[in-house]
């Protein structure tokens, strides 16, 4: 059983840290190259952003090309794909539309689509989606799905592989169907939602969905693992709310440190932030909240490791149900993401004020992302006297 002090919604965010000591830019130069230098070089990392708070600090690392053929460098203002992060926006948006009384998020999906009642919807709640728990949802969308009509129809005759409060399914379907729900409370798409609710609330000027003509110079192209060749994300079923957000590594680091409690937020924001942090459902190997995974701090390489594994998101996993538990203070909160050209990872530690995001225009293997990135928050916080 994974063990966490159950504390309030967002009071052990703004605890004290654990080390009283600074970091100067120079010795962050220093460690981010001395722990990722390695990882671009194995696999060919052609551009990548690294940015960290700590303590409320901002520290940034950029290196490469966001364009190989124009010779584009990468900067603080490059917009990479962030794959499967963008989910951390959709629970977002769905815990605020909660704060704003719109829905609750513990309704029966069924409840805000009756086209789904007298399905297994009706036990899925609006939570369920964000944490996985259907027993059984596909990964991606069959691809004789076209439109939201067919995607209806699909989920009405589906059923659970298992008990959906026991059986976890990464799936882009269960938080696909989650966008949906939240863009039509919002009064539109999912996408207009997020720019006229979410975007604005957190201060965040360079995330997209879909990227302005006036912004496509700095939006990277990401490059493939196969045959390097240049790609961006192409269209598809419950992308935006899935897998399609473009951000830079200023507005992401500013995301931590809106979770982290470092910048002032209205307060329906920093409850629905809170909101997303919440537990219901502990796996193998982390705590699974609304998208976000939780680890116990200092949490073990080779947990964070298996955590991150390939089987959790291509395979169904057992997992147990509880009452709901705040992850806050001395946890490892983390999520991985990717398209075909892009790899992102987030992680913070609330009790030690530190956040990381890592934004790469390749995808390179999720352990290797997650590995360095503990390696470099253990090093800074050394260094920072901790």
């Amino acid at each position: 059983m994974i063990s966490f002090r159950l504390l309030g919604f967002a009071t052990a965010v703004l605890a004290t840290p654990a080390y009283a000591g600074s970091l100067s830019d120079q010795q962050f130069q220093a460690i981010s190259e001395e722990v990722f230098r390695p990882v671009i070089e194995e696999f060919d990392i052609p551009g990548i952003a690294i940015g960290v708070t700590l303590n409320g600090q901002q520290y940034y690392f950029t290196d490469g090309m966001a364009d190989r053929d124009a010779s584009v460098p990468v900067d603080k203002e490059t917009i990479f794909e962030l794959g499967s992060n963008s989910k951390l926006f959709n629970v977002t948006l769905a815990a605020l539309a909660e704060q704003k009384d719109l829905l609750s998020l513990h309704d029966p999906v069924s409840k805000q689509l009756p086209e789904l009642s007298d399905s297994a919807f009706d036990q899925i709640t609006l939570y369920d989606l964000a944490a996985h728990a259907t027993g059984g949802l596909p990964l991606q969308v069959p691809d004789d799905i076209t439109d939201n009509q067919s995607l209806m129809a699909y989920l009405a005759k589906w059923r659970p592989e298992g008990d959906t409060k026991s059986l976890r399914s990464y799936s882009n379907v269960s938080i696909g169907l989650l966008g949906l729900i939240v863009g039509d409370k919002f009064g539109g798409s999912y996408e207009e939602a997020l720019q006229s609710e979410l975007l604005p609330g957190l201060g965040l000027t360079n995330t997209y969905v879909t990227v302005p003509v006036a912004e496509m110079g700095h939006y990277a192209f990401g490059y493939s693992r196969t045959d390097n060749r240049p790609i961006r994300v192409s269209p598809g079923m419950l992308d935006s709310e899935a897998y399609g957000i473009k951000s830079s590594v200023t507005d992401m680091t500013r995301l931590l440190d809106a979770h982290l409690g470092n910048i002032p937020l209205n307060e329906d924001m920093t409850a629905a932030l809170a909101r997303t942090r919440v537990s219901e459902f502990d796996t193998a190997h982390f705590a699974q909240a609304m998208i976000w995974e939780g680890y116990p701090w200092p949490v073990e390489a080779a947990q964070l490791e298996a955590g991150n594994s390939a089987d959790m998101a291509m395979k169904p996993q057992p997992m147990t149900h509880h009452e709901e538990r705040a992850l806050e203070g001395a946890v490892f909160l983390n999520k991985t993401g990717a398209t075909n050209g892009f790899g992102s990872y987030v992680a913070m530690v609330p009790s030690e004020k530190i956040g990381v995001v890592v934004l790469a225009n390749r995808n390179y293997p999720n352990p290797v992302r997650a590995a360095a990135t503990l390696t470099l928050i253990t090093k800074i916080l050394d260094q920072a006297g901790r």
